[in-house]
């Protein structure tokens, strides 16, 4: 039975080392494996029949052992004929060695494991146990005649053979000291010893021991009758059992089969398994599907690498997993530095997508302002509603297909090969890694689209520059949201901080360098969209939108200085004719866009318009210069901004457009036509102005009636009065070459002319043309102050001329004669009530009072009068007393002649010559 366990024990190990050869036949594949394998094997049963005979020596040295410890032959016969039966007792077969059954190469492999090899160590130092028995100590006899060396010696020898301890070292000691004899003599000594001992207890006990042996040779007839009995029932059991034995050794090797098959068949399944999940594993691998060759490697490390039963798939495995874990890191970086490099840039389109957006939006939102405002102006004219309801409904439905298209418009980035990179590198617990990865090369990016190109200009360069940057913080914003902690928040915020700082001080330096107003206006419109774009992530931009509002003086500055080249361009390409418009958009463009028109109908066309075409190209300029510095100030962080908008326009039309209009007026007018075109404009130019203001409150989103309320000075009022001056003045020379007639007047006529002098005619001639000209182009207010002045010239005239030097004196007849002129020439006022209201009639003869209170105190009968302050003040305000004293001492009576005064003497003297007297006097006693 210790055998069939035996055989047993070896057919499993046996049956174990054939399982793992099998596997590694599975591992190993090829021609090459299989040569290696066999070798390997060949090798294993040479050292498995090595240990076997091995074995086989070590039982043989027991056998001869326990034939040395048999005290007979009677006894080996006995001990051979128990060891023949043994082994059939045990289930071993009663025939020779030669005639066993043999063993297997493969089961041999085990044999070394036996009981037998296990007991070999203790049969080759049978003493090394013996240390463990208690020592007994043996007294020496003290008949010995030897020296208390010899005794302590043979003491310890004694000592040493009673505890079964090793002599060895006591005969080595006694060879090296040359002195072999006293051991042996010692040796001697202690076998006499022993022999006492024994003979002393063989008198203690030999009476037991003959009792004794009379026992045993009572029980001798029965113990050989005893002993052919168990040799016939041994000869039946051997018999019976043998059968019994080969049966049971059938079962047992079937046994051992069955666990082996089961064993190999449950390593069979597991290896089927182990190779689909490789299989798997390099399916997904050649499919580049990493996560789930990730999964089947994980579940081939935690599942099957610690109970694969080969050693070299396990060493296989060992080796191969962390190279697979290796190649899909490899390939994810790759993946991902490719995902790096593509994002960079699909963020530029990005960013110019959604600044197109914000931009689209933003023209929607102007568009529906400026259909607001036309509505709203429609309506404050009191035009029909049904129009404003109309385009109310157009405008809902263009608001309705614009947000369908912004609402489809979204906003597309893969974003993919970066969340399979980010999920791979969290199965391989590299995710802290792959975040500092991640955020490391994306600061370098954020760094590298900060470098702006010295070669290029940055006013070409700078929406890619702004685009860049926003499509980058729009891909980290959707990247924060939607991958589940790659970047965290605060590491966006800390990149978006390091932008805005460097965009700063881009737009810090690149303004600091422009010299063009445009320039800075577009820059500034780009990096408000981006700030609207970007505000809707969540991003702060109030520091870009203070950059912009710190340049704001600049660029108005650069605005105004750019208005007034476009100004004294536009005045000095005028040739001072009257803009004709053949077509009615160009009546709408240069007429009803600026509100100049003075009637709500069109006019028939060709339409000759009553200001040059200097009017229409100033207003262009003045309102591009409003929707630029509203353009600027919108969309910047200042809300009410209508302010600014206002003081700049003010500085425009004041200093830049009033200034050029001075210029001109001053330089390069040279006739009437020329003034009387230019004060046409001013008078046009008036009703622009306030047109300017209106559309800068309607940009500026001030409704129109705050406007209309406050009210100001015209800001060229300068150059207004300089045209109307100059108009004034050209027209005063034509007249004074018309007054020159005046001096073919006589001054001691004889009786007064009834129709009046020469040169009144022809002044009134004169005026009515001038009338019937100026009144085509000329605003009427514009125009009477024209001929106040003119009317106001020749009262002047007139005046001077009476007390100039070429007039000695002057009778009554022509005093009248004057009269009758100034009459003429307030009919010539009356006669413009067409044009003028009464009062403006009354205005225009007004401007004749100096010369007809003239005529009146000189045609008094009471002028003395003229020194009352209250006569004086009705009657006589705007003459000057030291004029009266020098035209009344030239005033003769008509009965004084030459020489007449002799003839005449004592006679009674004309109360109004002597009123007028005591007036001179007393004007120049006072003076």
């Amino acid at each position: 039975m210790r055998d069939g366990r035996g055989m047993s024990e070896a057919s499993r190990v046996t049956d174990d080392e054939a399982r793992s050869e099998c596997e590694i036949g599975w591992i190993w594949r090829g021609p090459g494996r299989d040569l290696m394998e066999e070798k390997k094997l060949k090798g294993l049963q040479q050292e498995s029949m090595t240990e076997v005979k091995t074995a086989e020596g070590r039982e043989t040295v027991l056998e001869e052992m326990r034939k040395t410890r048999t005290g007979s032959n009677g006894g080996r016969m006995v001990e051979a004929g128990t060891e023949d039966r043994r082994p059939n007792i045990k289930g071993k077969r009663p025939n020779t060695r030669s005639q066993e059954r043999e063993v297997p190469p493969d089961f041999t492999f085990h044999l070394a494991c036996s009981p037998l090899s296990l007991l070999w160590p203790l049969i080759q130092k049978p003493m090394n146990s013996a240390s463990k028995i208690r020592r007994k100590v043996v007294p020496v006899s003290a008949a010995d005649g030897v020296d208390s060396a010899d005794k302590q010696e043979q003491l310890l020898l004694s000592s040493a053979i009673c505890n079964n301890e090793d002599v060895g070292p006591f005969i080595r000691k006694a060879f090296a000291s040359g002195k072999p004899d006293r051991l042996l003599l010692h040796l001697r000594n202690f076998a006499r010893s022993k022999e006492s001992e024994i003979e002393e207890v063989c008198k203690a006990h030999y009476q037991d021991f003959i009792l004794a042996v009379d026992d045993l040779r009572s029980l001798l007839s029965d113990v050989d009758s005893l002993k052919s009995s168990l040799y016939r029932s041994n000869s039946t059991v051997q018999s019976v059992a043998f059968p019994l034995l080969n049966s049971l050794d059938g079962f047992l090797e079937a046994r051992n089969i069955s666990v082996n098959i089961n064993l190999a068949l449950r390593s069979v399944h597991s290896c089927i398994k182990l190779l689909e999940l490789c299989s798997r594993a390099n399916l997904h691998l050649s499919e580049k599907k990493f996560y789930m060759a990730l999964k089947c490697v994980n579940a081939i490390e935690g599942g099957f690498l610690d109970k694969v039963p080969s050693l070299t798939m396990k060493k296989m495995l060992e080796t191969k997993i962390p190279e697979v874990r290796s190649f899909i890191e490899r390939k994810m970086g790759k993946e991902f530095g490719d995902w790096l490099v593509d994002i960079r840039m699909v963020s530029r389109n990005i960013g110019q997508l959604a600044i197109g957006q914000a931009s689209a939006a933003r023209q929607r939102d102007e568009d529906l302002r400026s259909k607001q405002r036309h509505a709203e102006e429609q309506s404050r004219l009191s035009l029909r509603d049904c129009v404003y309801a109309l385009r109310e409904e157009e405008d809902d439905d263009v608001l309705g297909e614009a947000g369908g298209s912004l609402e489809n418009g979204v906003l597309g980035f893969d974003l993919t090969p970066l969340y399979r990179a980010y999920h791979i590198h969290q199965t391989l617990g590299l995710e802290d890694r792959f975040k500092q990865y991640y955020f490391e090369n994306r600061k370098l990016q954020l760094t590298s689209d900060f470098q702006v190109s010295s070669m290029t200009p940055f006013l070409e360069s700078h929406q890619t520059f702004f685009a860049q940057i926003a499509g980058f913080f729009i891909v980290e914003d959707g990247i924060m949201r939607t991958s589940g902690g790659l970047i965290s928040k605060l590491d966006v915020e800390n990149l978006w901080e390091t932008a805005v700082s460097k965009m700063c001080s881009v737009l810090e330096d690149q303004f600091s360098r422009m010299q063009t107003a445009s320039h800075l206006l577009l820059i500034k419109d780009y990096v408000s969209l981006l700030g609207v774009t970007l505000r809707r992530y969540g991003y702060p931009v109030d520091t870009l939108l203070d950059v912009l509002s710190k340049h704001r003086d600049k660029y108005h500055e650069l605005l105004l200085f750019d208005c007034g080249k476009h100004i004294a361009e536009a005045l000095a390409a005028d040739k001072y004719e009257q803009l004709v418009m053949k077509k009615e958009y160009e009546y709408s463009m240069n007429v009803l866009s600026f509100q100049l028109q003075t009637s709500d109908f069109i006019p028939a066309f060709p339409y000759v318009a009553p200001f040059s075409s200097t009017v229409p190209d100033c207003c262009r300029i003045v309102r591009s210069f409003i929707e630029d510095s509203v353009s600027f100030m919108s969309y910047g962080g200042q809300i009410d901004f209508y302010d600014v908008v206002k003081q700049y326009l003010d500085r425009l039309l004041s200093e830049v457009l009033n200034g050029a209009l001075l210029k001109i007026i001053n330089t390069s007018l040279h006739g009437v036509p020329q003034a009387r075109l230019v004060a046409a404009n001013m008078a046009v130019f008036k009703r622009a102005c306030d047109f300017f203001f209106l559309h800068a409150a309607q940009l500026s989103g001030i409704p129109p009636r705050m406007v209309e309320r406050s009210r100001r000075q015209f800001p060229l009022k300068k150059a207004q009065d300089a045209a109307e001056n100059m108009l004034s003045g050209l027209l005063k020379k034509q007249a004074d070459s018309f007054m020159i007639l005046i001096e073919n007047v006589n001054w001691m006529a004889d009786e007064p002319t009834q129709s009046g002098n020469d040169y009144v005619n022809e002044v009134i001639m004169y005026l009515e043309s001038l009338v019937s000209n100026a009144q085509q182009i000329l605003p009427l207010p514009v125009l009477k102050r024209v001929l106040q002045e003119v009317l106001c010239h020749i009262s002047e005239k007139i005046v001077v001329t009476l007390y100039g030097d070429s007039v000695k004196r002057f009778n009554v007849n022509a005093i009248m004669g004057l009269d009758v002129d100034i009459r003429l020439l307030e009919s010539f006022a009356d006669n413009q009530g067409s044009l003028f209201s009464d009062e403006e009639a009354s205005q225009l003869k007004s401007s004749l009072s100096e010369v007809k209170q003239m005529i009146n105190l000189l045609l008094s009968n009471h002028p003395e009068n003229f020194l009352n302050p209250v006569i004086r003040e009705r009657s006589y305000n705007a003459l000057d007393h030291r004029k009266v004293v020098m035209i009344s001492e030239k005033f003769r009576d008509t009965s004084e002649r030459l020489f007449s005064t002799f003839g005449t003497r004592g006679s009674k003297q004309n109360p109004r010559k002597k009123s007028l007297d005591i007036l001179i006097k007393r004007l120049k006693d006072a003076n």
